[in-house]
């Protein structure tokens, strides 16, 4: 069966930490072990995993993409968003994580973060649980 976790951006760039969300819904479904796979149903986001302690890795990453690839390159899109679909293809649209006694099993800096690259909007991301070991 497949849950949607809803996101709603503020920015046009943003990285949301979602693993409360993903918790949440693991305690809902009673999953203890197990897969959990997320998709994102965007083509102008992405889905990672990274540092949750520190803000400025966040920072970071926004802002090295941004320079990496800049809105302003002359892209041929008519929406003028091909920045976005760029960094949404370059950090990816999904992720597996392990899950281990009703958790995402990530280490002790990780957190699983929805990148914002196309907004202020509101987003899903697809989320199946796969019930096991």
């Amino acid at each position: 069966m497949i849950r949607y976790i809803d996101v709603r951006s503020r920015a046009r760039n943003e990285m949301i930490d979602i693993t409360p969300r993903i918790v949440d819904l693991l305690h809902q479904e009673g999953v203890r072990g197990g897969v959990c796979h997320l998709f994102v149903l965007h083509t102008t986001a992405g889905i990672t995993v990274n540092e949750g302690a520190d803000p400025d890795v966040q920072r970071d990453l926004i802002g090295f993409l941004g320079t990496l690839v800049p809105r302003d390159y002359g892209f041929t899109h008519g929406e003028g968003n091909s920045d976005a679909h760029v960094k949404a293809s370059l950090v990816g649209t999904s992720l597996t994580l392990l899950l281990e006694n009703g958790r995402p099993l990530l280490g002790t800096w990780q957190a699983v973060y929805f990148c914002e690259f196309d907004g202020p909007r509101s987003r899903k991301v697809a989320v199946q649980i796969v019930a096991g070991g």
